[in-house]
């Protein structure tokens, strides 16, 4: 299953488990919310954290802040699962590219 993280809105964030789509409200606190959701969302899809296969963050163009927060954790779960984010291989040092910028 692929994870799929949105956070270059400032005011929601999106999460998706293949092609479907769940958005939230992140004009406050968008870095605390982000997991939470997450794991969110997987509960109520009935889905566990292992059951992820990729992950693909949107990489920009968007805020700093809001694309570090994805970026961050994407890159996490895809080094803590072994799994590739927007196809790079977070283990062997691989860059997953970033666009800054409105």
């Amino acid at each position: 299953m692929k994870l799929y993280i949105d956070t270059t809105n400032s005011e929601k964030i999106i999460v998706g488990l293949d092609e479907e789509r769940f958005e939230t409200d992140a004009k406050k606190e968008r870095a605390q919310r982000l997991l939470p959701f997450i794991d969110e969302v997987l509960k109520k899809q009935g889905k566990r954290i292992g059951d992820i296969s990729q992950v693909e963050v949107k990489a920009g163009p968007g805020s700093f802040t809001g694309i570090r927060v994805g970026m961050a954790v994407a890159m996490t779960i895809g080094w803590s699962l072994g799994v590739k984010v927007n196809g790079k291989d977070m283990r062997r040092g691989e860059v997953v590219e970033v666009v800054y910028g409105e």
